[in-house]
């Protein structure tokens, strides 16, 4: 199964999340991440979601998702030439003056920030795409993490007009 990336230009109201949320789970679609917020337009909020399957999975996603009253646009960012980034904080045990240095190295190899320092712990920010937030947690490797939360995935197409209107998708099926 593959990963897909999906932008969905909603109108910002009340109960717009739990219907796109619930189109999900009612046809036993997993959302693997999902984050909300307002765009430059207070009237309009942009989802980005992760989403797992294969493309007819993708195709009837998108179809369902255009028939909802309060979608304004859906575009598939899987395959295109998108921006994307993520964020995550974690809180690691750092007792010792070793594991502080070699966790301090990591943070400044993949440009992480420290955002707490005390006798007995480290927290960390991190930025970027998800996989380089993937190796910088994988390199942490026997250092024990306390903590994780991640923002999930934000995304832009890079391309001009690349969004695809409710129309779009009920045109092509």
């Amino acid at each position: 199964m593959h990963k897909h990336t999906i932008s969905v230009l909603v109108e910002n109201k009340f109960g717009v999340l739990a219907r796109v949320a619930g189109l999900f789970s009612g046809r036993g679609y997993n959302i693997c991440s999902l984050t909300v917020n307002q765009t430059h337009d207070p009237q309009v909020s942009q989802m980005t979601i992760v989403t797992s399957g294969d493309d007819a999975v993708l195709e009837q996603i998108g179809k369902q998702l255009s028939k909802l009253v309060d979608v304004i646009a859906v575009n598939d960012l899987t395959g295109s030439d998108f921006i994307e980034s993520e964020m995550a904080l974690l809180k690691v045990k750092a007792e010792t003056f070793e594991q502080r240095s070699r966790i301090i190295q990591f943070a400044e190899i993949f440009n992480a920030k420290i955002v707490l320092v005390n006798t007995e712990e480290i927290g960390l920010e991190i930025h970027g795409k998800p996989g380089k937030i993937d190796n910088f947690i994988g390199l942490l490797e026997g250092v024990v993490i306390l903590e994780t939360a991640r923002s999930g995935r934000v995304a832009i197409s890079r391309n001009i007009g690349s969004i695809q209107t409710r129309r779009n998708w009920d045109e092509e099926g």
